[in-house]
């Protein structure tokens, strides 16, 4: 089982727009993959189909219940759905720094430190799932630090623009703690999203950025990347023509994925 965790520390990125695409084209390729919505706005629960009132998310990492009462299958008309399940969230989410805390005897017993807890409960999973696809809140608390830990991969998408790329720095010395204390074989791929090269300055930071890291290629700023949202349907099911399914496959097999 493959744990692949998106994030960054910044909003407005195309974090769940990332997920959504990855875990869809992966049950489509026949993969079972579970997803975990970490934000406690629950955009990928509502994309993928599924609304609850209450998450949890909290309860299920710190053993109080077992993974088959978390886990859901998706929602939606297409055949890859049957491979797709979530673990959703709701805003009961923000919570769970506070229950932690006070379960602290509990985690250290199970556990040993609070940033241990999802790969604990990942590890029990591993005969289910081919893959696990993670979506994260724009901060770097509980819920990003616990995913670093458990996962194989950390995709970050980041836009061509000065904020965006200022808030990598924070987020990848974080990557750095984390790869040195918990997780030697962790990686990371860097994502330019919601691109519009037609502007200067963003072709411009797009050098920056590939100066400093190695970037995959680009996902452009499309109206076809909102349909795809808005109607639930994948880029991959789109039109030979579609230039965010041509941006995706590139964007697949330059960091192997399937």
């Amino acid at each position: 089982m493959k744990v692949i965790t998106v994030a960054n520390n910044k909003g407005g990125v195309g974090k769940t727009m990332q997920c959504y695409q990855l875990a869809s084209f992966l049950a489509s390729k026949g993969h079972k993959v579970l997803t975990i919505d970490f934000d406690s706005q629950a955009n990928l629960s509502s994309t993928l189909g599924v609304n609850v009132a209450r998450t949890l998310i909290p309860e299920w990492l710190i053993g109080d219940i077992e993974s088959k009462d978390v886990i859901v299958p998706t929602e939606g008309k297409y055949d890859f759905h049957e491979n797709l399940f979530i673990i959703p969230s709701s805003r009961h989410l923000a919570s769970l720094s506070k229950l932690l805390i006070l379960s602290e005897s509990e985690v250290r017993k199970h556990a040993g430190r609070k940033e241990r807890l999802l790969r604990l409960r990942l590890s029990q999973l591993h005969e289910e799932f081919d893959y696990v696809v993670i979506d994260t809140p724009p901060m770097l608390g509980d819920e990003l630090i616990m995913s670093l830990v458990a996962s194989d991969k950390i995709l970050i998408p980041t836009q061509a623009q000065d904020y965006s790329i200022d808030g990598l720095e924070e987020l990848m010395d974080t990557f750095e703690i984390i790869k040195d204390t918990e997780n030697p074989g962790l990686s990371f791929a860097i994502i330019p999203s919601m691109v519009n090269m037609r502007r200067k300055i963003e072709r411009a930071r797009m050098e920056e950025l590939s100066q400093m890291f190695d970037i995959t290629p680009a996902i452009r700023n499309l109206v076809e990347m909102q349909e795809s949202i808005s109607l639930k349907k994948p880029v991959f099911m789109m039109g030979k023509r579609s230039k965010s399914k041509e941006d995706y496959e590139k964007l697949w097999e330059s960091i192997g994925i399937e």
